[in-house]
């Protein structure tokens, strides 16, 4: 008799424990991997800032994973292998919708936008001693036009594009940043594409280097992209941006978007998306790059908000789609 009220006193006991933490579970997941792109970049350095942050709460603990960029991350995290991610607006688009790079690929949802972070500049870059005045100059040229399947190569592609170019009018090529920031100061390039938050480390280094002009994508062909493509918006880069840039620079931008796997539970990213506003103004002065506000962080997005964010925003009187 004392057995079987032992073993029935353990079955309710270890019943208790399962269902508290199931319950904590829900609410809860103890563990982040936040994708966030290679080191020298701003998505590592917004992840290495916001996880900063969110690792004094009891919310959660972040773990930072450097990937090869925001394809990666959308197929990380529709995998779930990452909990959190930054990608380009643009991109996470496509995954979710699958078109483009995603367009042959059976599953690529399973996430939601947390916020619109800035705005990622697509920046067209050559030597300031070089003969190339506009994209149109970039005919018969060597363009590094980022990594492959990076966002950098799919604006770099449609820019291209816009202007009547494609590889057999030039000669493109697949670089990271500071690959493609080291053959142009080298001469091995004529040009390189970077989308990327401005002032970009890379390009700052680069101008005290060997001085470099940026060029504009405007007119006509910034009015096909903004037409053809609903992620891009115009974007100026102010004169002094970088080190001997005496006019402003006129380009398109796309948003860089904070992303949350539809498994992690609403409550915890309600709490990351709270704490997201409220270290804003520290992450930003320490980034050199303005962050977008509540307001702003809901547009140009494209994709459906996670729940928890969506739940934020309507407490905060912001409407999203």
């Amino acid at each position: 008799m004392k057995k079987k009220w032992f073993a029935a006193a353990l079955a309710g006991t270890l019943l208790a424990v399962l269902l508290l933490n199931g319950c904590t579970s829900a609410q809860t997941a103890k563990r982040l991997r936040f994708g966030v792109a290679g080191e020298g970049g701003v998505y590592h350095a917004f992840g290495e800032l916001y996880a900063a942050l969110e690792n004094e709460t009891d919310n959660g603990t972040v773990e930072l994973k450097t990937t090869a960029g925001s394809a990666a991350n959308l197929r990380l995290l529709t995998g779930e292998y990452l909990q959190l991610a930054i990608a380009q607006g643009d991109l996470a688009q496509d995954a979710y919708d699958q078109t483009g790079i995603f367009a042959d690929e059976e599953e690529t949802r399973g996430f939601g936008a947390v916020a619109a972070l800035y705005t990622e500049a697509c920046q067209i870059v050559v030597r300031a001693d070089a003969d190339i005045q506009s994209v149109e100059d970039l005919q018969g040229k060597t363009v590094s036009i980022g990594a492959e399947e990076s966002g950098s190569e799919q604006n770099a592609l449609q820019i291209l594009a816009a202007y009547g170019l494609n590889d057999k009018l030039v000669d493109t090529v697949n670089l990271n940043y500071e690959d493609a920031a080291a053959q142009l100061k080298a001469g091995k390039v004529d040009a390189i594409f970077i989308t990327a938050g401005a002032p970009s480390p890379v390009l700052t280094e680069l101008a005290g280097e060997c001085g470099i002009r940026l060029l504009n994508v405007d007119g006509a062909a910034a009015q096909r992209l903004t037409s053809a493509y609903s992620a891009y918006s115009a974007v100026t880069l102010p004169a002094g941006t970088y080190p001997g840039q005496d006019t402003d620079v006129q380009t398109v931008g796309v948003k860089a978007v904070l992303l949350a796997s539809d498994e992690l539970p609403a409550k915890q990213v309600q709490k990351l998306t709270e704490l997201l506003f409220s270290g804003r103004e520290g992450m930003e002065e320490q980034l050199g790059i303005p962050l977008d506000a509540e307001q702003d962080a809901v547009e140009g997005v494209g994709i459906p908000f996670h729940a928890g964010a969506a739940a934020y925003y309507k407490a905060a009187g912001i409407t999203v789609d």
